[in-house]
This record gives C-alpha cells, sequence and structure tokens, in this order.
C-alpha cells in the first residue's frame, strides 16, 4: 500500500490528466498507481492524500467516516462570534445542511507560504482567517459555507486531514512525502 501527502498547489486540478490550461496532478507526483482520496478544487491549496488503496481512499474521502479535514479561510469582512456560531451550527446551503463543525477565529498565518499569484486586495475592505474543522467534504463546501453566512473565501488552505497536518509534515507547495509505512498517518484508519 502506497500513501503519499501533497501539498496541492493554487491553480492545479485534482486529476492526472493533462489539462489544457491549468496544472495536473501529474506535474507534482511521480509515482504511478496513486489516485486523489478527496479532492481540492483548483481554487483551493494545501494537504491531499493519494493512495494506491481503494479501502484506505474511501476510508478518507467518504463523509460517512467522520474524518476531520482542517481548513484555514481567508474571507472578506471581519465575522463576528455570532457568524462563528452559524458556521459550527451547521449552515443551510440550500441542497443541503452541513453537518456541526468547529469554527474559530485565527491570527494571519506566519507559517503560510504566499500565494502566487496574491488574492486580490482591497484597502477599503479588511480579511479574517477562519480555521474550520468539518467532517464532509462536499463540493466547494467551506467556500459555500463563509459565503452563506455573509463572509466570501478569498483564500482557502487544507492544513490537516485527520491526525496529519501539513506543516509537520514539511511540505512547500508541490512537494509530496510518502507516508508509507511510517506511522502519522494511523489515525486517518
Amino acid at each position: 500500500m502506497r500513501l503519499l501527502a501533497l501539498n496541492k498547489p493554487f491553480g492545479t486540478i485534482c486529476q492526472f490528466s493533462p489539462h489544457e490550461t491549468r496544472a495536473s496532478l501529474a506535474d507534482w507526483v511521480k509515482v504511478p498507481g496513486v489516485y486523489p482520496a478527496g479532492r481540492l478544487d483548483s481554487d483551493s491549496e494545501g494537504l491531499l492524500l493519494l493512495t494506491d488503496d481503494g479501502t484506505l481512499q474511501a476510508r478518507i474521502a467518504e463523509p460517512r467516516h467522520k474524518l476531520v479535514k482542517r481548513y484555514w479561510a481567508q474571507v472578506e469582512g471581519a465575522p463576528d462570534q455570532a457568524v462563528l456560531t452559524k458556521l459550527a451550527s451547521g449552515v443551510d446551503l440550500g441542497d443541503f445542511v452541513t453537518r456541526p463543525c468547529h469554527a474559530q477565529l485565527i491570527e494571519p498565518p506566519a507559517t503560510l507560504w504566499p500565494r502566487n499569484p496574491p488574492i486580490r486586495f482591497r484597502a477599503a475592505i479588511p480579511t479574517t482567517w477562519i480555521e474550520l474543522s468539518i467532517t464532509e467534504g462536499k463540493n466547494r463546501q467551506v467556500r459555500r459555507m463563509t459565503a452563506a453566512v455573509g463572509f466570501p473565501t478569498l483564500r482557502l488552505v487544507r492544513v490537516g486531514i485527520g491526525a496529519l497536518d501539513i506543516f509537520s509534515l514539511g511540505l512547500e507547495p508541490g512537494a509530496s512525502l510518502d507516508l508509507a509505512p511510517r506511522a502519522p498517518w494511523d489515525g486517518i484508519r
């Protein structure tokens, strides 16, 4: 069994087949036979796990296993505690209501790499960082959640999956690490 951790760069699509205008996983991962366990949209960046084990892939990706995925979202505006409570309680997105999650304000992360290209800067509108820990991962869920409570996401970084943390793995954007047979990923089983 293989398990890889990748710091997926902004703009990369979560597929191995080539794309006309965007980088794909094949530009960063040269290990044959592995597939993403879950997805990150091309506008999101951060921790992505890849494996050749279908059971492990399902364990990581399927919401029924309630594996925590931790995100840092830079949002437009300055949400207060009432907004965090709405996010944590579950947000009605029209087609579904999100599960309860953990939401908290965080300081602008000094450990985060610069995004290329940088987010748009508008001097008249502040930005705030929120950490969200969710146990599902539907299409563009975090972005839809923050927008639904009035604070659109400008930058979204997945920093953790289960017991794994992108910073403790030491992964720069585009870098990957073979986790097998190491033990840090035991927390995702």
